[in-house]
């Protein structure tokens, strides 16, 4: 397989593992919901690439469809290349607006999308989808990259959306860019689309046939009489004898299937000799009630997009080319159908098309999806968050009236918090406070709102989740983790069994596994379990 080089390639191919883990700091003032936690419907602030990372104790393996609309590169997006890579020649990029008369504005655009995709590829379910938006920009730097990360052979499809209703005739080479490219990627390699709806309308039963609703289906063949003579002849109708008379093309069956056909009343004839018999499709027959989905997508444009977020903010211009919701709709419904435990991630949130898609379709038919954005401007509160609270409640002088009564939904909000890393712990050099530390553990662990009230740091306890109740033996002191274990004295101490998992974090346990198992005891090990505890 040919491989795709950039500059800047060796050092940011893997510095996805570099990235340190940070604590997901909940904003109960700005999420729309009575319990902040981590298994709602979220937003988040801060760096995607930090934030997806942030991600992965939670939901690696577990997001079924995944929407990017990244910059396109075209050099009117205004955007700089911001990670912080151990590289001379990249810390040279850093916060430097990437316009057209950039010559590695390529390398930049593939040097920033690289790590982004390989944690994207570790929150993508085995079974799940990612879309991602692009132009002719980057769409051929986009396979290739695809292909490396994904692998060639997880290519779903290159869908071509128009997105432009109007041609554009003031270009320089007169040539009107209507469309955009929507790349499909899965982690199988048949990974497929869920189909268009087939035409159930066509079913009928006039005839009372009790083998159900059926429709007409040509049986005239595709071969001359040189090609394929066994499927050239004329038909018979056996009651009345109305001889038909073999089509230029011929049958689709042989004589004796035609029989078969014709015994089983199968067939339908016309009244007349002239006429065409013809064969009943029976809907009890169909492998499958969808039918191919179109490469091609012209249900909404991006004006669309611009008048929906128009009318959602009272007529102000607060988000320039917002892809239309009707069209992320199509997608997702394309990657999950009707899904009820659906996750949906945006790493690149913008005006929150996204939420907005997933809260409609949830309404449509019934779904229980839930969206995860990742917005790093400075709008993810102001514009972002702020259109799926609009979404939810309702937006009174809208024209739609889905959009006016609003959207059954709740967002938890979160921002970036510190980094907790690993090594510093290790040393000593840095020991987050207990409660901080508490709080990352409990979310990451559980996934559910954490309450600061119900940590009791004597017994170690810090909440109790569904199926948990969770304790953290830790102090910020060095001796203390060297010294400190999961024993046998702290495990009597937990008292008779309740009914849930005791989930343990300790530097270190004395106890063997059968005796956790018996006293229902899960354990993980601080530090080095601290992002991949044990469910």
């Amino acid at each position: 397989m040919p491989t795709l080089q950039f500059k800047g390639k060796s050092v940011v191919q893997n510095h996805h593992l570099n990235v340190k883990y940070h604590e997901l700091i909940p904003l109960p003032e700005k999420s729309l919901t009575d319990s902040v936690r981590l298994n709602d419907n979220l937003i988040i602030h801060g760096d995607n690439l930090i934030a997806l990372k942030a991600l992965l104790p939670t939901y690696a393996g577990k997001v079924k469809c995944i929407y990017l609309d990244p910059p396109y590169n075209k050099g009117s997006e205004n955007w700089a290349y911001n990670d912080n890579v151990n590289s001379p020649m990249i810390r040279e990029w850093l916060g430097k607006v990437v316009d057209r008369e950039d010559l590695t504005r390529h390398d930049k655009w593939l040097s920033m999308m690289t790590p982004r995709l390989n944690v994207l590829r570790q929150l993508l379910s085995d079974e799940g989808t990612i879309f991602i938006s692009c132009d002719d920009s980057e769409q051929h730097h986009l396979r290739m990259l695809m292909d490396e990360i994904f692998g060639e052979k997880s290519f779903i499809a290159n869908l071509i959306w128009k997105s432009r209703e109007n041609v554009d005739s003031r270009t320089k080479n007169g040539v009107s860019r209507d469309h955009e490219y929507i790349v499909v990627y899965s982690l199988q390699s048949n990974g497929k689309l869920r189909g268009g709806n087939k035409d159930m309308n066509k079913y009928a039963n006039p005839d009372d046939d009790p083998r159900g609703p059926w429709m007409s289906d040509n049986m005239v063949g595709l071969a001359t009489q040189e090609q394929r003579p066994n499927l050239h002849y004329d038909i018979t109708h056996p009651q009345t004898g109305i001889i038909y008379s073999c089509p230029a093309m011929g049958w689709r069956y042989e004589r004796k299937r035609m029989s078969e056909l014709i015994a089983n009343n199968e067939v339908i004839f016309p009244s007349k000799p002239e006429g065409r018999p013809r064969r009943k499709k029976f809907l009890n027959d169909l492998l499958s009630e969808f039918t191919g989905f179109s490469s091609l997508l012209s249900a909404s444009y991006t004006s669309s997009g611009t008048r929906e977020l128009r009318e959602i903010f009272g007529g102000d211009e607060v988000f320039d080319f917002p892809k239309p919701s009707e069209l992320i709709m199509q997608l997702i419904n394309q990657a999950t159908g009707t899904n009820d435990e659906s996750i949906i991630l945006d790493s690149f949130a913008g005006s929150g098309t996204t939420a907005h898609a997933v809260l409609a379709l949830n309404q449509q038919d019934g779904g229980h999806r839930r969206f995860i954005l990742v917005e790093m401007e400075d709008y993810a509160d102001t514009i972002t968050a702020e259109r799926v609270r609009r979404v939810i409640h309702g937006v009174p002088d809208a024209k739609n009236e889905t959009l006016r009564e609003g959207l059954p939904g709740t967002f938890s909000y979160f921002e970036l918090g510190q980094p907790l890393d690993i090594d510093q712990m290790l040393t000593g050099d840095y020991l987050p406070p207990y409660r901080e530390l508490a709080r990352y553990v409990f979310y990451t662990a559980t996934g559910e709102e954490f309450h600061p009230e119900a940590v009791d740091e004597d017994r170690f306890f810090i909440g109790e989740s569904a199926g948990y109740l969770v304790y953290l033996l830790y102090r910020p002191d060095r001796d203390f983790l060297k010294t400190t274990a999961l024993n046998r004295a702290f495990a009597d101490g937990l008292g008779p069994w309740t009914g849930k998992t005791r989930l343990v974090f300790a530097p270190m346990k004395y106890l063997d596994d059968p005796f956790c198992h018996a006293a229902h005891i899960a354990y993980a090990q601080l530090p080095y379990e601290l992002y991949r505890t044990r469910r």
